[in-house]
């Protein structure tokens, strides 16, 4: 396949050669204006590298919260891709990256008409849907510690791999929880004098994870 995407490593070779016939590479940088609601009603991206976070954002406090951040084998925009409309959200690039590019009329096409196409897309959807009503609960129902370990510890990658956390701000990451840096600031200096975390630049990491497991429990 041209584009070594994992996410389509087992379609038919038919939908792989239609992939390849239709999409084309695009890169993009930190810090530009890439992707729009005027573009995502033409194109669907998916992305190969980089990191790019979708949010709201209230005009008159400037207050954020951060819905998704996409990244390898992360999908784009598949809300325009399912009603056909302008999807109200902002795009920020966090990491420079690529992504692939298909025309949302194809995308469509095989989304009506592609068990194969349909077997990878539906349970993405279902992800993200999940990861949707989660953020909904622990904005409700949850402290902004207790939504901050528990960031921490679902974002918890293998040995040699990034986590998704890599090189985010305190800012980004109080987007992420819906609170401030500040507050963000104070969860995290707390969880590194338990001896829970430690923190690098940008970086955080799980020095104890069964003590930041224990630690969201006792507040539970």
């Amino acid at each position: 396949m041209k584009y070594e995407i994992e996410l389509f490593s087992d379609l038919n070779d038919a939908l792989k050669e239609d992939i390849n016939k239709h999409g084309k590479l695009v890169k993009f940088k930190k810090g530009e204006s890439f992707f729009s609601a005027e573009d995502a009603m033409k194109n669907f991206y998916v992305f190969l590298s980089g990191k790019v976070k979708i949010y709201q954002i209230n005009l008159e406090n400037a207050k954020e919260q951060t819905i998704f951040l996409l990244s390898l084998g992360d999908m784009y925009d598949t809300i325009t891709l399912l009603d056909g409309e302008h999807h109200d959200v902002v795009a920020d690039i966090l990491e420079d990256g690529e992504a692939l590019c298909l025309p949302i009329v194809k995308v469509r096409e095989w989304l009506y008409s592609n068990p194969a196409f349909n077997r990878i897309f539906f349970p993405y959807i279902a992800n993200q849907m999940r990861r949707v009503e989660e953020l909904a609960t622990d904005l409700s129902l949850y402290s902004t510690s207790e939504r901050l370990m528990k960031l921490i510890l679902k974002n918890v990658a293998p040995k040699g791999v990034k986590s998704l956390l890599h090189n985010l701000s305190r800012t980004e990451i109080a987007n992420l929880i819906g609170t401030v840096r500040h507050v963000v600031d104070r969860h995290i200096n707390e969880l590194k004098s338990d001896g829970a975390i430690e923190v690098k630049r940008k970086q955080i990491i799980i020095k104890d994870i069964q003590k930041l497991i224990k630690k969201l429990k006792f507040l539970e």
